[in-house]
C-alpha cells in the first residue's frame, strides 16, 4: 500500500521533485524551489496513496507512471487545500 515501499532514498527524492513540480506549474504556475518540490511531492504522495487505496483505483502502468502520477494528484490536492486556507 505505501507508495514508496523498498524503494531507495534517491527514488523518494527524484519522484517527490517531479511532482512537486508538477503540481506547483498546474496549481501555481511555478515550482518551490527544489527543496519545497521535494517536501509538496512527498506529502503529496502520502495523499495520493491514500486517496487512491480509499477509492480502489490503480494506475498500473509501471512505478514510475504510478509514483509520479499519485505523487502529482496528491500535491495538488494539498496546494489546493492550503489556498483554500490561506484565504
Amino acid at each position: 500500500m505505501d507508495i514508496f515501499a523498498g524503494q531507495s532514498l534517491i527514488v523518494i527524492l527524484v519522484v517527490g521533485l517531479v511532482a512537486g513540480w508538477l503540481a506547483g506549474k498546474l496549481v501555481r504556475g511555478g515550482g518551490f524551489g527544489i527543496i519545497g518540490d521535494i517536501i509538496v511531492g512527498i506529502i503529496g504522495a502520502l495523499i495520493g496513496r491514500w486517496l487512491f487505496a480509499t477509492l480502489k483505483i490503480s494506475i498500473g502502468v509501471n512505478f514510475w507512471v504510478d509514483a509520479i502520477l499519485t505523487a502529482t494528484i496528491g500535491a495538488v490536492i494539498l496546494l489546493f487545500v492550503l489556498r483554500l486556507i490561506k484565504r
